[in-house]
C-alpha cells in the first residue's frame, strides 16, 4: 500500500507535489497552533473557575463560621460538603439541602482527608459519577472544619469543544484554499519550467541531420530571478549546441567536398596513366619509336599523382596534430631558407624576375626547415603560376612585434574579392579554366596554411590589381607540438 502511494505520488506533477507538501506542512502548523490555542483557553477558563471557587469559599467559610450554615451563598449546580476533622478522620455533616451533595461523596471525603495534612487549599479535577466533570476545592473554614466545594466544568468543556470545532472548520477551509490556490500559484510560477520542458521536447523531435540550427528558443519570461537565470542558461546552452551543430555541419560539408575533390583529382591522373599505358602497349607493338615519349608521360602522370597523394597525406597529418605531427623542429636560419627558396625559384621560373628585399643577415628560429622551405616554395610557385610571364616577384624577411615575417608579393592582376577568403581552401582554384598541368592540384596554399599553423603562426593575404602579398608570421618562440613520449609520430 505504501509503495503504491509512493509510486502514485512520484507520478504527480511538480506543482501538485509542492502544493501537497505545502498543505501537509500547513496541516502540521495548524495542528500545533490549534493545540496550543485550545490548551491556553482550557487553562485560562480553569484558572477563572478556580478564582470563582476561591471567592465563593471565602463567603461560605465566613457564613459557616458565624452562623453554621451556607444560606444565601450557594451557586446553581454546585456541590458543597462540610467535614469535621477534629478527631482526625473526616466526618460529613448533614447537608442543609440533599441537593448540596452528589450521590457519591468519596472524592469529597478523600480531598477533605488530604486537606487535614496540607498547609494550603487543595484543587482537583474529578469525574463524579452521575454528575460529570467537576472542579473540587478544599479549604479550612476554622480549626477542625473543612469545606469542600465542587463547580461543574461543563461550560469549560462546551467552550473548548466549540473552539475545537471552529478551529477544525477554519483550518480545514484555510488548508483547502491554500492547496487549491497554492497549486494554481505554483503552476503559474512553474510555467516557465514547463515551457522549457516543451522546448526540450521540440528539440528532441527536430531532425538535426538536415539542419545545423535548432529552430526553437525559450523566450517566455517570468517566474522570478531563479527561473530567469535558468532560462538564460537554457538559451545559452542552445546557442552552444547551435554553434556545435553548425561546426559539425560545416565540417561534414567540407569533408564531403574534400572527398569529392580528392576523388576527382585522383581520377584524372589515373585515367591519364591508363591511357598512356594503353598507348605504350600499342607503341611497343606497332611504333617502337613512340615508346619513350609515352613512357615519359606515364612517369610524369604517376609523379603528379604521387605529389598529390603526398600533399593529401601531409594535410591529414596536420589535421591530427594533437596526436601526431610531421614537424621535426630544429634550430634553423629563416633568412638562409628564404635565400635558398629564392635561388630555386630563379632557376625554375626564369621568366619571373625575383627581388629579395634587404633584411636581417640572420634570423635563427626553432622550426622544421624542410616544411618552412616547402611553404616558401609553394607561395613563390603560386605567384609564378597565377601571373603572366615577366611579372615581378619580391621576397622579404623581417622581424615585427616579437615575430618573424616573410612577405612574398607579386605585381600580377590580383585576386578577385570573392575568392580571397577561399584561396586557402583545399582544391580551390581562382581560375576555374586553368588546366591541371598549369594550375596545379589546388592544395599548395592549403598545405602552406596548415604548415604555418602547425608552427603556431599565421598566413594572410592582401590583394589588389598590381599587388598581391602573402604574409607568413611565425613567433620567435615556436611551440613544440611534437607528440609526447609513448605516442607514435608519422614521418
Amino acid at each position: 500500500m505504501i509503495g503504491r502511494l509512493r509510486r502514485t505520488y512520484g507520478r504527480l506533477r511538480l506543482g501538485t507535489r509542492l502544493a501537497l507538501g505545502l498543505g501537509a506542512l500547513s496541516l502540521v502548523v495548524f495542528a500545533v497552533v490549534g493545540t496550543a490555542l485550545t490548551t491556553y483557553m482550557r487553562d485560562y477558563l480553569s484558572a477563572q473557575l478556580d478564582t470563582q471557587l476561591a471567592q465563593a469559599q471565602m463567603g461560605q467559610s465566613k457564613s459557616i463560621a458565624d452562623y453554621g450554615t451556607l444560606s444565601g451563598k450557594k451557586y446553581y449546580s454546585w456541590f458543597y460538603a462540610v467535614y469535621d476533622v477534629s478527631e482526625g478522620a473526616p466526618e460529613l455533616r448533614k447537608p442543609e439541602d440533599p441537593a448540596d451533595l452528589p450521590k457519591d461523596v468519596d472524592d469529597f471525603t478523600d480531598l477533605a482527608r488530604a486537606q487535614t495534612t496540607a498547609h494550603s487549599e487543595l484543587l482537583r479535577t474529578e469525574y463524579l459519577r452521575h454528575a460529570g466533570l467537576y472542579r473540587l476545592r478544599a479549604c479550612e473554614v476554622e480549626p477542625g472544619v473543612v469545606l469542600v466545594s465542587a463547580a461543574p466544568m461543563d461550560e469549560i468543556q462546551d467552550t473548548v469543544g466549540e473552539l475545537i470545532t471552529i478551529q477544525v472548520v477554519a483550518f480545514g477551509l484555510a488548508l483547502l484554499a491554500l492547496v487549491v490556490f497554492g497549486r494554481g500559484m505554483l503552476r503559474r510560477g512553474l510555467k516557465p519550467l514547463s515551457d522549457m520542458a516543451h522546448t526540450a521536447r521540440d528539440i528532441t523531435s527536430h531532425d538535426l541531420t538536415d539542419s545545423g540550427r535548432l529552430p526553437v528558443r525559450h523566450d517566455a519570461r517570468g517566474g522570478g530571478p531563479e527561473v530567469e537565470e535558468l532560462r538564460t542558461a537554457f538559451n545559452t546552452m542552445l546557442e552552444h549546441i547551435d554553434d556545435s551543430l553548425a561546426v559539425r555541419a560545416e565540417a561534414e560539408q567540407r569533408l564531403r567536398r574534400f572527398v569529392a575533390d580528392a576523388s576527382h583529382e585522383l581520377r584524372t591522373p589515373l585515367m591519364s596513366v591508363r591511357g598512356y599505358a594503353d598507348l605504350f602497349q600499342y607503341a611497343a607493338a606497332n611504333a617502337p619509336e613512340e615508346r619513350d615519349k609515352h613512357l615519359a608521360r606515364l612517369r610524369a602522370e604517376a609523379a603528379r599523382m604521387g605529389f598529390l597523394l603526398d600533399d593529401l597525406l601531409l594535410l591529414a597529418r596536420l589535421d591530427a596534430a594533437e596526436v601526431e605531427t610531421p614537424l621535426r623542429l630544429a634550430e634553423a636560419d629563416l633568412v638562409e631558407l628564404a635565400e635558398q627558396a629564392a635561388d630555386a625559384f630563379r632557376v625554375t621560373h626564369a621568366d619571373h624576375p625575383l627581388t629579395v628585399a634587404p633584411g636581417p643577415s640572420s634570423l635563427r628560429l626553432r622550426l622544421d626547415p624542410q616544411r618552412i622551405r616547402q611553404v616558401l616554395d609553394n607561395l613563390l610557385t603560386n605567384a609564378a603560376m597565377h601571373t603572366p610571364a615577366g611579372t615581378r616577384v619580391s621576397l622579404a624577411v623581417s622581424v615585427a612585434n616579437g615575430a618573424a615575417q616573410v612577405r612574398i608579393a607579386d605585381a600580377g592582376p590580383g585576386i578577385p574579392p570573392g575568392d580571397r577568403e577561399r584561396v586557402f581552401d583545399r582544391f580551390y582554384r581562382v581560375d576555374k579554366a586553368r588546366t591541371r598541368d598549369r594550375g596545379g592540384s589546388g592544395l599548395g596554399l592549403a598545405v602552406a596554411q596548415s604548415l604555418v599553423r602547425a608552427h603556431g603562426g599565421l598566413i594572410e593575404v592582401t590583394s589588389e590589381p598590381g599587388a598581391t602579398v602573402f604574409t607568413v608570421t611565425i613567433p620567435l618562440a615556436v611551440v613544440d607540438k611534437r607528440p609526447k613520449e609513448g605516442k607514435v609520430r608519422l614521418t
